[in-house]
């Protein structure tokens, strides 16, 4: 008697789920299209995006084979291309050689480029730093300590990627328009980082050698 109660309940059970496949098969069978077609187009965009990075890697190859050979109006020419098309790793990265290539040209032009660089929020904090760094580096003999202090001071904060750097170009930026104060105060800075570079450190140490000596009150 209970398998007869057992084939009735089956027997139920398969009228069920034949009304509810008639009734949202259609709806299923689109859902698994849509999964279907949405894989599809998930794998066909990492495959694009993977021919783009590999066109965009061989391209900034060439441009550097020409900045290799001297070419360097061609190579600025080429990174400048590419920073305007390439995927948004490449971009940066030619973006900075372009302006490297134009420093050898114009000094002044290739601090904008990389102040233009520095400006722009969308590529990241570290990337925004060495491009005030690489600024600072082509102006640091014509600009201000007024005009230093302003690029580099928030780069010169502990913990900074490029606080070395920035430190040094500071000290030598007050140096050179005679703040000796200011020279000191960065040196200083220098001195008491554990992590400064042994190369850096000895250059400070060469650079407090030259100060005068601290008027005594």
């Amino acid at each position: 008697m209970s398998e007869l109660f057992d084939e009735v309940d089956e027997e139920v059970r398969r009228e069920q789920f034949k009304r509810l496949w008639d009734k949202y098969s259609i709806y299923f069978i689109a859902l698994m299209v849509l999964i279907v077609v949405a894989v599809g187009g998930w794998r066909a965009h990492q495959y694009f995006e993977a021919q783009k990075a590999a066109e965009a890697g061989a391209a900034f190859e060439k441009a550097a084979e020409l900045s290799e050979q001297g070419k360097h109006e061609d190579a600025e020419k080429a990174f400048t291309e590419l920073a305007a098309k390439a995927p948004s790793g490449y971009r940066t990265l030619a973006r900075l050689r372009a302006a490297a290539e134009a420093a050898s040209r114009d000094p002044k032009a290739a601090a904008k480029m990389y102040d233009d660089i520095a400006a722009d929020r969308s590529i990241g904090g570290e990337w925004q730093d060495l491009a005030r760094i690489r600024a600072a580096g082509l102006l640091l003999d014509s600009a201000s300590y007024a005009d230093m202090q302003q690029r580099l001071e928030a780069s010169a904060a502990p913990k900074s990627t490029f606080r070395h750097t920035a430190r040094e170009m500071l000290a030598l930026s007050a140096w050179r328009n005679n703040d000796m104060t200011a020279a000191r105060k960065w040196l200083e800075a220098i001195d008491r980082d554990g992590e400064t570079p042994p190369g850096l450190r000895s250059r400070a140490e060469a650079l407090q050698a030259l100060l005068p000596p601290v008027a005594k009150s």
